[in-house]
């Protein structure tokens, strides 16, 4: 007998499955709140340098005061950055010209002023990381996605080791602490670590949330539902992102706004049993057999009469698949391939995504309408992708959802910014196509690599997309050098990366690979294959 079989004798997809899955999509709900946090946390508000002395202009209104100490832009707004070392009088009288010479143009000598009508404060405005400090304040999302990408490592081997609920509260309860020691931070250090270990926490959130409630919870036949309504809560925690910090403009608040719902994740994780597939295949028999008679009494199957032996033995029974590491997905040609280019798939499809997702300002919407909406066309994104995967094909759907979120970050950097509406809508598209790519990819990544391999090549692939997260924020410093030269370089990576995706094999309709051998070869036609296998890793969740 294999769990399949066990799960369809406990009720199939019940009351406790459905029970379950309402549960563990509550933390899948917090994880966006989070991972996109950083658009509201680290919002950089207009500004200018601080004038001293300022009493000695009593007679000028403030309009007049900016314009005798800071030089303008060519668009005739006032530098962020710079201040003039003397008071310009002559400006008074003609406020068009501007000093040829540059030498009476400093940076920022006093501090800054900011503009505290979007928000009361933020941690650019609580430690002045602007100007020269503007890469520390891109860094804060770099150190929270090392965060995330060291606690994959770590959730993954110890859930492995100890057990998926006993882990899943450990990284709740370590999120909810470490995410209250960030809002009470007291320095730029403090911050920084404390956020990097609240990346580290909500990572075994993300890691054991949906392989507890797909692969345990729910049958064979529902996965693919269940798949599609845990994604969709990520969709919603990205809307409710919007209207938390709509309502909460204090960094601090927000913080604790955005960390406090961890606690009814904790509370509400009493109910959730231990993985009966993880205690078998480790031995716990009998907390397993307990388990599952619960979840038969509760979906109404009195007969469900399967022994403590029976499940013994499915234990004994389980074959070890050999050993494998990371270099076996580089050790033969045709597994090489996949490997390089699902890896430059991933990289530009997380690139991409956290590239638009943390881009609010730059598409002429209001941030907080941008950052909701972007969620709204997620949910539509997903209900299309998993119909496309299946009518047209893994490999054009993957390909062309990764091509078109880059021509849409393209097409806005030609269009111009007066046209807002237009720019808007461009980006709107561009961020339903990116959700579909990253929709996609979970699903095409699983068929590509053998079973004994799945874990490795998904852990793999997880990694790649964090670094392709981390690196992202970072990349909105190329400003500096030509405004366009960001959203240039998601471009470019997602059309470049989306390009590679025709180079993976199709795997529509065709048997899942067993062993390296399967790939080697030609795949043999089978049955459609529409969720992901069971044997999708706990690394293998890298939103």
């Amino acid at each position: 007998m294999k769990f399949e079989d066990l799960l369809l004798e406990i009720g199939g997809f019940g009351r406790f499955q459905i029970l379950i899955l309402f549960i563990l999509c509550l933390p899948r709900i917090n994880l966006p709140m989070h991972f996109l946090l950083h658009n509201f946390l680290a919002a950089t508000p207009a500004h200018h340098c601080a004038i001293p002395h300022q009493e000695a202009f009593a007679n000028l209104t403030m309009e007049e005061v900016l314009l005798i100490s800071i030089p303008r832009e060519p668009d005739g707004t006032f530098r962020s950055c710079e201040m003039f070392s003397q008071p310009q009088f002559h400006l008074l009288l003609n406020s068009s010209l501007q000093p040829e010479n540059n030498s009476i143009i400093q940076h920022c000598q006093h501090g800054w002023v900011y503009d505290h009508s979007q928000f009361t404060s933020t941690i650019s405005t609580q430690w002045d990381l602007v100007c020269e400090q503007r890469g520390l304040n891109q860094a804060t999302a770099t150190f929270f996605f090392i965060g995330v990408t060291m606690g994959a490592v770590v959730f993954g081997y110890l859930s492995d080791r100890f057990g998926r609920k006993a882990m899943l509260l450990l990284s709740l309860v370590c999120s909810l602490v470490f995410g209250m020691l960030s809002a009470a931070s007291v320095s730029y250090s403090m911050l920084v670590i404390t956020r990097t270990l609240t990346g580290v926490a909500l990572s075994g959130v993300s890691l054991i949330v949906l392989p507890l409630g797909k692969y345990y919870a729910v049958d064979i036949q529902h996965r693919t539902f269940s798949g599609i309504l845990t994604s969709i809560f990520w969709s919603i925690g990205n809307m409710l992102l919007a209207m938390v910090a709509y309502l909460v403009r204090e960094w601090h608040w927000l913080l604790v706004a955005v960390t406090g719902p961890c606690l009814l994740s904790v509370v509400c994780l009493w109910w959730v049993p231990e993985s009966a597939r993880w205690l078998i295949a480790n031995g716990k028999v009998k907390q397993a057999h307990r388990h599952l008679l619960r979840c038969a009494r509760m979906n109404g199957r009195k007969d469900f009469a399967v022994s403590s032996e029976a499940l013994r033995r499915m234990a004994t029974d389980r074959k070890p698949e050999g050993s494998y590491s990371y270099i076996s997905l580089f050790r033969t040609p045709v597994l090489r391939k996949i490997s390089l280019c699902s890896g430059a798939v991933w990289f530009g499809v997380a690139f991409s995504y956290y590239g638009m997702s943390m881009n609010l300002t730059g598409f002429g919407l209001n941030m907080y309408l941008s950052q909701f909406v972007f969620g709204v066309i997620e949910i539509p994104a997903k209900m299309i992708m998993y119909v496309l995967v299946n009518r047209v094909g893994r490999r054009q759907s993957q390909a062309w959802a990764l091509i078109l979120t880059g021509l849409c970050i393209g097409a806005n950097v030609i269009i111009p910014k007066p046209l807002t509406s237009l720019r808007s809508v461009v980006a709107i598209m561009g961020k339903g196509f990116s959700e579909a790519a990253f929709t996609t990819v979970f699903l095409y990544t699983s068929e590509l690599y053998p079973t004994v391999l799945r874990q490795n090549g998904m852990g793999y692939t997880s990694f790649v997309a964090r670094l392709g997260g981390a690196l992202a924020p970072l990349v909105f410093l190329l400003d500096g050098v030509w405004r366009s030269l960001p959203e240039v370089t998601y471009c470019g990576v997602a059309v470049c990366c989306g390009s590679v995706a025709f180079l993976l094999p199709e795997t529509l309709n065709l048997r899942l690979p067993e062993g390296v051998e399967d790939i080697e070869k030609a795949q043999v036609k089978g049955p459609p294959q529409i969720s992901a296998p069971e044997g999708m890793p706990l690394q293998s969740l890298p939103k």
